[in-house]
C-alpha cells in the first residue's frame, strides 16, 4: 500500500508541475501582446507644435498700415492653409488707426510703419516684422527717372511746383498725399523732409493702393508707396541715384525704408501668438513670396 501511495504522489506532483508550466506560458504570451506604456506613448500623436500635432484654433484680427497689409494678408492665407481652425482677418486704415485699434481692444494686432506714439508704449508690445522699402512714384508722363533727396523735399513742401525745375517737362507737379494718421506719410516726413511740413495742396488718399491708383491715372503726379504697390502702371524713381533693392538698402545707398511693427495689447496668447510667431519667423520673412512683395528681413540693416 505504501508503494501505491508513493507512486500516486509522484504522479500528482508531475501533473501539478505541468499545469503550472502551462499557466506561465499563457501569462507570458498575454504580456507580450499587450502594449507597454512606452509603446503607447510612442504610437500616439505628439502634442508639440514642431510635430504639427497641436490644434490651433481661434480668430485673429489685424488692422492698420496699408503698406504692411499685403505681407500680413499673405501670411494670413498661408497660416490658415496650415491651420484650418484659425480665421485671420486683415484690414487697413493707416498706422495710427492700427495702433489705436489694438490699444482700444478693437483689433488683436495693430500694424504700423513707424513706432507707436509714447502714449501707447507702456500698454503695447512691439513685434518687429520686416523691413519695407518705400518708393517715390510718378505718373508715366513724367520724364525724369530720379530725384535727389533735396529735390523730393522741395517738391513735397511746395517749394518746387513744376517738373522743369528738376529736369522734366514744363508741366505742373500734382501731389498725392496720405492722411495724417498714415505711417507712410510720417516716414517720408522724417526721412525725406527732415521733419518739415508737407505742402497743403494736392490730393489726399486713404491707402497705399489708392495713392498708386491716383498717380497712375493722373498727369504730372507724384506720390509715395511701399514696394508692393509699384506696378507697371506707375514709374518708381531712383533716390539720390539709387534704386530700391536689397543690396542698396544693406549698403546704405537707398535710405527710404521703414521697419514694420505689429503691436499687441500685452503679450499675445493662443492663435494670435501662433500667427505672430509664424509671420516673424525666418522661414516666412525670407521666403520667395515675401521677398517678391518687396519685404526684407528687419535685421538687414543695423538699428
Amino acid at each position: 500500500m505504501s508503494k501505491k501511495w508513493l507512486s500516486l504522489s509522484v504522479v500528482l506532483v508531475l501533473v501539478v508541475g505541468l499545469l503550472a508550466a502551462c499557466g506561465n506560458k499563457d501569462n507570458g504570451s498575454a504580456a507580450s501582446s499587450s502594449p507597454s506604456a512606452s509603446d503607447t506613448a510612442s504610437s500616439s500623436p505628439s502634442d508639440s507644435p514642431a510635430s504639427g500635432g497641436e490644434k490651433i484654433e481661434g480668430n485673429v484680427t489685424a488692422s492698420g498700415s496699408t503698406a504692411l497689409q499685403p505681407l500680413v494678408a499673405l501670411a494670413g492665407d498661408k497660416f490658415m492653409a496650415e491651420h484650418s481652425g484659425v480665421d485671420v482677418k486683415v484690414t487697413g486704415g493707416g498706422s495710427g488707426t492700427g495702433v489705436k485699434n489694438v490699444a482700444g481692444g478693437v483689433s488683436d494686432i495693430g500694424n504700423s510703419d513707424v513706432e507707436a506714439d509714447a502714449q501707447y508704449k507702456d500698454a503695447l508690445v512691439d513685434h518687429v516684422v520686416a523691413l519695407a522699402p518705400f518708393v517715390l512714384i510718378v505718373s508715366k508722363d513724367v520724364t525724369i527717372d530720379g530725384l535727389t533727396k533735396q529735390q523730393a523735399a522741395d517738391i513735397f513742401t511746395g517749394k518746387i511746383t513744376n517738373w522743369k525745375d528738376v529736369g522734366g517737362a514744363d508741366k505742373p507737379i500734382n501731389l498725392i498725399h496720405r492722411q495724417e494718421s498714415s505711417g507712410s506719410r510720417k516716414l517720408v516726413k522724417k526721412i525725406i523732409l527732415d521733419g518739415a511740413e508737407f505742402a497743403t495742396g494736392g490730393v489726399t488718399q486713404e491707402s497705399s493702393k489708392t495713392v498708386a491708383q491716383a498717380v497712375a491715372q493722373g498727369q504730372g503726379a507724384i506720390g509715395y508707396v511701399d514696394a508692393p504697390y509699384v506696378t507697371e502702371a506707375v514709374k518708381g524713381l531712383k533716390l539720390d541715384g539709387a534704386e530700391f533693392n536689397k543690396d542698396n538698402i544693406a549698403s546704405g545707398k537707398y535710405i527710404l525704408y521703414g521697419i514694420e511693427h505689429m503691436y499687441t495689447k500685452g503679450e499675445p496668447q493662443g492663435a494670435v501668438k501662433a500667427f505672430l510667431d509664424y509671420i516673424t519667423s525666418k522661414e516666412f520673412i525670407e521666403s520667395p513670396d515675401a521677398e517678391k512683395l518687396g519685404f526684407l528681413p528687419a535685421d538687414l540693416v543695423k538699428p
